[in-house]
């Protein structure tokens, strides 16, 4: 097999998890991890001694770290307050940090507020699987119910993008926002990707753009990463490579009307795809809403096509990272919800079998 995708798996830190990098090195075609720092508060400097640390012990294990999900963007620069610039040297300077001991792709996104919204973590399968399900009906209208629920169901993890320090002020954080919409929020992100844009290509540290989450408005907040448009206009704002895309199938098809095949394509085409996370969803009622549940990654189990998604990688010239994303709880598993190590390990072993299968037949 050549080297034209490295798989990796989502890895919270020690102190943050009871999955161990002796298990994920167990997993066949896993070369590395994607791993964060969830305990430094958003807009800090990532301290160099911090980064070497986690760097070498996940050298230590025999897996690589050159992903970064996520470096968060302070609340001030996606406002656009003038405070923002302190915060971008900040973050300049933990690229340079990243950098310096090998990370290559950092992943973020530019969602005000909320990163990700579910209506249930504990969604049951008619198997008896557990899993990640959006309901619209039973999203509440005022988000701070949606903030207790979370704080309550997590099995004790803290979900990244629902960190409660930062949600604490989850009435402030609406207030700020009163007054940015969509073209604003674009003006911001154009600003923070120029600001950077030189640090990147002088470290050789890529950004990739996670999409929204769900790809549409929800609590009147605006939203930028939703369909091609969106990434098409992201591409040509700020017009290089190291402006680049995490392509999520999950959260890109969480709009049915989003093509995410020709997506995957165009986008891999255009070298803009530094990091793909791959999962399977499926709608519970096709054409008539967008509610959906997390599938096992397998095509029948869901509403895409696997083989499709993967090809659309393969065949475009992909050479970047790739993790599965979500799984269910499967097998008397308990943890952060959508990250149990079995069922993300069983995603890994479908992709490399996928990949494997593209890479022969074109032989």
């Amino acid at each position: 097999r050549n080297n034209l995708m490295e798989m990796t798996f989502r890895w919270y830190g020690a102190d943050q998890e009871k999955i161990t990098l002796d298990q994920i090195r167990e997993i066949p075609g896993v070369k590395g991890v994607v791993g964060c720092m969830m305990d430094i508060p958003v807009g800090e400097v990532w301290p160099e001694e911090r980064v070497a640390a986690l760097v070498k012990q996940v050298e230590d294990h025999g897996l690589t770290l050159k992903v970064i999900e996520s470096v968060n963007i302070h609340d001030d620069i996606k406002v656009g307050l003038p405070s923002r610039d302190k915060y971008i040297e900040n973050y300049k300077q933990t690229i340079r940090n990243l950098a310096k001991y090998g990370i290559k792709v950092i992943c973020y996104n530019f969602m005000p507020v909320f990163d990700w919204i579910k209506s249930d973590l504990d969604y049951q399968l008619p198997d008896g699987s557990k899993t990640l399900c959006f309901e619209k009906k039973d999203i509440p209208d005022d988000p701070q119910e949606l903030l207790d629920t979370y704080s309550k169901g997590t099995n004790g993890f803290t979900l990244p993008g629902w960190e409660p320090e930062r949600l604490a002020q989850v009435k402030h954080l609406f207030e700020i926002y009163k007054d940015v919409d969509e073209d604003k929020l674009r003006e911001n992100l154009v600003y923070f990707l120029k600001a950077i844009m030189p640090t990147c290509e002088e470290c050789d540290v890529k950004m990739a753009i996670h999409p929204d989450d769900p790809p549409y408005s929800m609590f009147g907040l605006p939203r930028i990463i939703k369909n091609r448009e969106d990434l098409d206009w992201l591409c040509n704002a700020v017009d290089t490579p190291y402006n680049g895309i995490t392509l999520c199938t999950g959260s890109i098809a969480e709009d049915p009307a989003n093509d995410v095949y020709a997506i995957l394509e165009e986008f891999t085409r255009r070298g803009r795809i530094h990091f793909a996370h791959v999962r399977n969803i499926k709608y519970l009622h096709p054409g008539e809403n967008k509610d959906f549940y997390e599938s096992a990654h397998l095509s029948e189990e869901g509403s895409l096509d696997m083989y499709r998604i993967v090809q659309a990688l393969h065949d475009n010239g992909f050479t970047g990272f790739i993790r599965p994303d979500h799984g269910r709880m499967i097998w008397g598993e308990t943890g952060r919800p959508g990250y149990g190590l079995f069922d993300r390990a069983l995603g890994v072993a479908y992709i490399n079998g996928l990949w494997e299968a593209l890479e022969k037949k074109g032989k």
